[in-house]
Order: C-alpha cells, then structure tokens, then sequence
C-alpha cells in the first residue's frame, strides 16, 4: 500500500459567511479539465480537493497539491499542500541535461517544459481561484461583522475596534481587541509585530 504524506506549505483565514463545499466547489469547476484532475472528500466542516495531473502525462511525472477546508468559528482555515513535487524536477533536469547533449533535443521537448512550468505555478493559480471565489462570496482577511466589535463591559454596547473608551458611556474597552493579519487571515494580538502563522510584519 502507498502513503502519501502531505506537507502542507501555506495557511490562510478567510473571514465570513463561508462554507467548505463553496469552496471546493469552485476548485472543482477550475481545475477539473486540460491536463488536471480535480476530486473532492469530505462533509460540511471539512474537506480536501485534490488537484492533480491526469495519468499518462508526458511531464513531470504526476503532481499532486491538495487543498484542506475546514470551517472555524468565523468562516474558513484552507491549507494548501503538495504531494509530489520531484516529478517536475526530475522532468526539468532531463530537460537541461538533454540540452547540454544535444541543443536541438530541446525542441523535441518544448511542449513538456511548458507543462512542467505550467505544474510549477498551479499553487498560485490556486489562491487566485479562492480569493476570487471569497470575494464573490464576501469573505475576506478581515474580521467580520459580528467579530468587528467589541462590547462594553459596563453598559453592553457594540463599539467599533480600535476605540479605546465606550462611545455610549465612556468606559475603557482595553487594549486586547482583536485584528488580523492582512496577509493570510490569521488573527492576532494588538501587541505582535509578526504574524505567527506566515511570519510577515504586522507594522
């Protein structure tokens, strides 16, 4: 039996009104046809998708990046992970070594080249697709409404984020309010100058 062991590489918090299928859904739409494969597994609080290059492709080998949804508290964790990046680097080296032999075999192998670069920028076409399909759906990095706020504990009233004093009674509201990355979603303290999750400068 083979195991497959993924790695996952890249974490991003969508905030919102967001389910996993919605988002599996539109991966499926994008990227089931060509030379990729695309499946989908799973139940209403998490799935995976699988994108893949169909067997029998020329290059490469086959290339697999699989995309964990799972819902949390204020809309969706997706990570995306890769299975098996060596085909592609095995492809490229035989490329270049070929090359090195014999110049005009690099004509020959154009057309596997251009699959193998095309493989190499799928996680980017990726997030492309899920920005797009958050943005259609109103999902973002941000906070959403309903955690865009925080309540006065003297008097019960909603304030804005970021106010220092109630703005019905005056009071403190402290300094833990919440934020989150710009970068990948995650939410973090008001204190932290990097976010823990993609290591990126907050200020």
């Amino acid at each position: 039996m083979k195991q497959i062991i993924i790695e996952f590489m890249d974490r991003r918090i969508f905030h919102g009104k967001v389910e996993p299928g919605d988002i599996a859904q539109a991966l499926m739409a994008e990227f089931n046809r060509g030379t990729l494969h695309a499946q989908a597994i799973g139940g209403k609080e998490k799935m995976a998708v699988q994108i893949a290059t169909r067997m029998g492709s020329m290059s490469g080998g086959q290339t697999a990046l699989t995309i964990s949804i799972q819902k949390v508290e204020d809309g969706v964790m997706i990570e995306l992970g890769q299975q098996a990046w060596l085909g592609i680097a095995a492809s490229i080296g035989q490329t270049a070594w070929s090359a090195l032999r014999n110049p005009f075999s690099l004509l020959s192998r154009l057309d596997d080249l251009a699959q193998d670069i095309e493989n190499i920028q799928l996680s980017e076409k990726i997030w492309k697709a899920i920005d797009k399909t958050m943005a259609a759906l109103g999902a973002s990095h941000m906070l959403s409404e309903r955690f865009s706020r925080v309540t006065c504990g003297y008097c019960g009233t909603a304030n804005p984020l970021g106010e220092g004093s109630c703005f019905a009674c005056g009071a403190p509201l402290g300094v833990a309010q919440p934020t989150t990355c710009p970068n990948c979603g995650f939410v973090v303290r008001t204190d932290e100058t990097v976010c823990p999750n993609c290591n990126r400068k907050l200020k």
